[in-house]
């Protein structure tokens, strides 16, 4: 499968659909979830997970789930928040969630049995792409300008932990730093804990490398923060890195920054909503039925959805490490936006 990345980017996450089985029986996690049917979801019921509360994920999901729920009867999506995409996972293994937003960075892990996904007795399958955010460090110290400029004692918080983007920061920050002091602070509690000294770096981002959250716009208007450019040497190295996506974004469209390199070398992420392959084939058609009936009204409700109102977009960034589920992939090829090359998993 061939990802279709921005021109911008230059390397993309490998991995391999055959590294995990696709035997899952139907319910065999329990019944304590959504799904009280022969699969989970066959109640129709669908339970939503993103990210915590205080972000434009879980934001985009409140807005998917009241499209649905006001424009269908056969289908009810209850958005909840979550700690992000690794805890998504463990969601989705414990029926405490239907339909959850992974990113690549997870999807090839779990699609190559690596900790912490070594044991999951399920197969993610990809629904529908949500976004790409740019992921960049931010520092409100005074003359700092540089992911090198961190120390042993600085307090670094590469996003809460449970993040899987966590992950892909801390191994992008091996290649520069030796050591730093790990903490797990809220994106919407950054600003007022770089704001009373407890915090030297934090994570930021621009979603679709264009558009920045509030609670972004919170820390440039809490404390003179600058943006953390990463080495040209640790750049290279994670170019060749087949984990990491790394972009380079023109900051001139960007305002209010203390400091900023005038273009910034970063590690990027692609997110899509993905469901257990044991998931309800019925539901999951109707909801992506109905959520497509409604894919230019969404950007009425929140304007970052406004991707989805082209049908390509749905397909966009699929990830090569993990295969579609059954009903998206015949979805899909009807709405004539599905590709040959993409997986299909097993019914």
């Amino acid at each position: 499968m061939t990802a279709n990345l921005n021109s911008n980017r230059r390397t993309f996450l490998k991995g391999s659909v055959g590294a995990l089985a696709l035997t899952t029986a139907a319910g065999c996690l329990g019944d304590s979830g959504s799904g009280s049917g022969d699969a989970p979801g066959a109640d129709g019921e669908m339970i939503m997970t993103t990210s915590t509360e205080t972000t434009s994920a879980y934001a985009m999901s409140q807005a998917i789930a009241n499209r649905v729920n006001q424009n269908t009867d056969a289908v009810t999506v209850d958005a909840r928040p979550s700690e992000g995409t690794n805890a998504n996972i463990g969601r989705l293994s414990r029926d405490e969630a239907d339909i959850s937003y992974i990113q690549n960075w997870t999807a090839s892990k779990v699609a190559n049995n690596e900790a912490p996904f070594e044991d999951i007795e399920f197969t993610p399958t990809q629904v529908f792409h949500l976004y790409d955010l740019a992921w960049l460090l931010t520092s409100p110290n005074d003359g700092w300008t540089s992911v090198s400029d961190i120390q042993p004692n600085s307090r670094v918080s590469p996003t809460p932990r449970g993040s899987g983007t966590a992950e892909m920061l801390q191994h992008s920050l091996d290649y520069v730093v030796d050591d730093y002091e790990r903490v797990s602070i809220s994106y919407g509690n950054q600003a007022s804990a770089m704001s009373e000294g407890r915090l030297d770096v934090g994570a930021a981002t621009f979603i679709n490398e264009s558009v920045e959250p509030g609670w972004v716009q919170q820390m440039k208007s809490t404390v003179d923060l600058r943006v953390l450019q990463w080495p040209e040497d640790a750049v290279s190295q994670l170019e060749d890195d087949p984990a990491v996506i790394i972009s380079d974004i023109d900051m001139g469209g960007f305002e209010g920054y203390a400091y900023a390199p005038d273009t910034l070398h970063t590690p990027t992420l692609a997110y899509n909503f993905v469901v257990r392959n044991d998931f309800s084939y019925d539901t999951l058609y109707s909801f992506l039925e109905t959520l497509w009936a409604q894919r230019e009204a969404l950007q009425e409700d929140n304007a970052l959805l406004g991707g989805l109102a082209d049908g390509e977009f749905w397909t966009q960034n699929a990830y090569d490490t993990l295969p579609f589920h059954p009903a998206a992939a015949d979805f899909y090829q009807e709405k004539g936006v599905w590709s040959d090359e993409f997986e299909v998993a097993d019914e």
